[in-house]
């Protein structure tokens, strides 16, 4: 059984990055369900808008929270630069794909991002055991 687990576990060190990838991680269980709903049932691609923004919200809140657990120290500003490479790599992927150009609302989304994962970052270091 240790075997397995040495060869299965994944573990990043850097705080930043650990709370970027579980906040990806939950970005992608979040798009599988809204992705169920719409398949499941009548709802409309322009009604997920708001649960859009509410998985973004949530991804960011747990990786700041990881990253501030992982920091064990500032857990503010781990998690905000988690929120604002989250931010970046968001509006990357929508300029990559979408062909989107970068406007004001776009700097109160990542201004917005920061202070989410703040948050996060906030409770998670307080989680850490001393």
């Amino acid at each position: 059984m240790q075997l397995i687990r040495r060869v299965v576990s994944f573990r990043v060190s850097n705080p930043i990055l650990s709370g970027l990838f579980q906040a990806f991680v939950w970005m992608f269980i979040g798009a599988l369900i809204l992705s169920f709903f719409l398949w499941m049932s009548g709802m409309r691609e322009q009604d997920l808008s708001l649960y859009t923004y509410v998985v973004h919200g949530l991804s960011l809140l747990v990786g700041g929270f990881v990253a501030g657990k992982r920091s064990g120290e500032k857990g503010w500003y781990y998690g905000g630069i988690t929120g604002i490479v989250y931010g970046l790599l968001v509006l990357l992927i929508g300029f990559l794909a979408l062909d989107a150009s970068f406007n004001w609302k776009d700097s109160l989304q990542l201004l917005s991002a920061f202070f989410i994962s703040a948050l996060g970052g906030m409770f998670g270091v307080n989680t850490h055991r001393s």
